[in-house]
């Protein structure tokens, strides 16, 4: 699966981390930056990233930032992106399930390495539901995003 990933300075720190360990799990790896610790805003990288995803280069997304919060923000203003923040095994891979979530969010300050990467592989193994319910959900959130 081809995978962009990106962070801001507080996410920078393990990032490297994300992207070594998404890679060892196969996948195709574009890393947007940040690519140093220097202040950058957090919505600038989520553009990047959604862009990525919304042109079809990229099939999903991993942000991290300080908490997650502020890149699922950014994320979830860009059309056709579903973005959640996830800390724990069950949420990251039933977000995929149940709501097609294509970028996942962790916050640096809040997982360490060994979490991260238990909540990368739970994501990136997860596939959408075939059950009509789930479908029919996500279609409800494609109809609100033509709504705005």
């Amino acid at each position: 699966m081809r995978i962009v990933i990106g962070s801001d300075h507080a996410g920078f720190p393990l990032k490297e981390t994300v992207v070594d360990f998404v890679r060892s799990l196969g996948h195709e790896v574009e890393d947007v930056g940040s690519f140093d610790d220097k202040p950058v805003d957090f919505p600038d990288i989520a553009r990047a990233v959604t862009g990525r995803i919304a042109s079809g280069s990229a099939e999903r997304g991993l942000l991290v930032c300080g908490t997650g919060v502020g890149a699922a923000i950014a994320a979830n203003k860009v059309k056709d992106i579903r973005a959640a923040v996830c800390h724990d095994v069950h949420s990251a891979h039933q977000c995929v399930e149940h709501d097609n979530v294509n970028v996942m969010c962790i916050g640096a300050q809040i997982v360490g390495p060994w979490l991260a990467k238990d909540l990368i592989a739970a994501y990136l193994a997860a596939e959408f539901s075939t059950d009509e319910e789930f479908r029919r959900r996500v279609e409800k959130l494609a109809e609100m995003d033509d709504a705005r």
